[in-house]
């Protein structure tokens, strides 16, 4: 415990956020430096780096997400692989910062969602919920020598909540602003946002899950190349077609779409039964492939402008969207968000001078940190949970 003691006294510490988000393409690894703790928290990046998975690892993952691939074994065995590959990931940044585990303080570690059940399930009387994340943070702690907090959604569900999003409690520290309305939108696999109201309160924050993300578009590009490509770089494939405009209206009237926050969803919705039968329709409607890209490319920036419309513009005057996450970069993808939303300021991360890329491993070294000083770290408004907790369970 002394350990414990001696990082809590410290008011400036090293801190390493890990990350790997529902493309499972890799783990973002990001070394920041943190002063202090709750609203006083200062945060700055001092070094950033993507480790990309091999393709039989990524390969493995996926495996895991469908229960006709799934066993308990891969399951068991991918946790401790997957845990090998975090603290390697942790080791190689720290190496890159020219520094020694031994300066390091925390490591923050979000690990992988294979499965995410939000909705309650009756079973012997009780409601359950569920979430699991595997890279087992025992693992991280052991190789590294680095206190590891990790697994931090099941407290958050323990507590009632859905586990999602996680981010908003560390976007209220880092973007909330005195005189403007600003939302954080992250596109990743899946898509989802956060609402700072101008002088907000963290029980003023709303957040949610808007839909797909990344993850539609991704697996049609790679069922339509057969698999040379992973995803369309900077939305190139989609601006050489046009939008089927009845095929976006269906999948537009899916039931998650109408449904009020707070919510969450993930690859059990919009992964590979979803796109089976969003491919079959495309089919039936003779859609070619440049046009299908398109269409799926409008369907997350569409989801993304009806939520604000739907959920947020009636409350609230937004100033500013920031988007951030791998989405970011498809300039297709980001001027249908334009369009859509024709009033309001809409840029990047890295037009205000952040990295989307680092953007959630740097809200897991917060998080972290947070759960070191013994702070409630969830956003109950957000997540549906009860009342606050700490999040994430801390190897020694």
């Amino acid at each position: 415990m002394d350990r414990l003691f001696k990082i809590y006294h410290k008011e400036e510490r090293l801190v390493i956020g890990l990350m790997s988000g529902t493309s499972a393409d890799g783990i973002d690894a990001a070394l920041v430096k943190i002063d202090g703790k709750g609203i006083q928290t200062k945060v700055e990046l001092l070094e950033f780096e993507n480790f990309s998975y091999r393709k039989e690892v990524r390969n493995k993952i996926f495996e895991l997400f469908d229960p006709q691939t799934s066993t308990v074994e891969k399951i068991c065995h991918m946790n401790f692989l997957l845990g090998e590959l975090f603290a390697e990931a942790a080791l190689k940044i720290i190496e890159k910062a020219h520094l020694t585990p031994e300066k390091i303080d925390l490591i923050g570690s979000h690990g992988q969602t294979i499965y995410h059940i939000p909705k309650s399930i009756e079973d012997l009387g009780y409601q359950i919920k569920s979430t699991l994340q595997i890279g087992e943070p025992a693992v991280i702690a052991e190789r590294t020598g680095i206190v590891t907090v990790a697994d931090f959604r099941v407290r958050d569900v323990a507590a009632g909540g859905d586990g999602a999003p996680l981010v908003p409690y560390t976007e209220y520290i880092l973007y909330r602003h005195p005189l403007k309305t600003i939302t954080l939108q992250n596109i990743g696999g899946i898509a989802n946002v956060t609402i700072l109201p101008a002088a907000c309160d963290l029980e003023d924050i709303i957040a949610f899950d808007t839909g797909p993300g990344n993850m539609v578009i991704d697996e049609v590009v790679k069922r339509l190349t057969q698999g040379q490509l992973k995803y369309d770089e900077e939305g190139a494939l989609a601006s050489k077609g046009n939008i089927n405009e009845k095929l976006l209206e269906e999948l537009l009237k899916d039931e998650y779409f109408e449904k009020k926050p707070p919510k969450t969803t993930g690859r059990e919705y919009f992964g590979k039964n979803y796109v089976d039968k969003l491919m079959e329709r495309a089919f039936q409607l003779k859609v070619d492939n440049y046009d299908l890209i398109a269409t799926v490319t409008a369907l997350t920036a569409k989801s993304i402008v009806k939520s604000y419309k739907d959920f947020i513009m009636p409350k609230y005057q937004i100033d500013k969207v920031i988007i951030g996450g791998g989405g970011s970069y498809n300039k297709t993808l980001v001027r249908m968000i334009k369009e859509g939303l024709p009033n309001i300021e809409v840029v990047t991360q890295e037009e205000i001078g952040f990295n989307s890329d680092a953007k959630e491993a740097i809200a897991f070294a917060i998080l972290a940190n947070e759960a070191i000083n013994g702070n409630f770290n969830n956003v109950p408004r957000a997540t549906g949970a009860r009342h606050p907790v700490i999040m994430g369970k801390i190897c020694l």
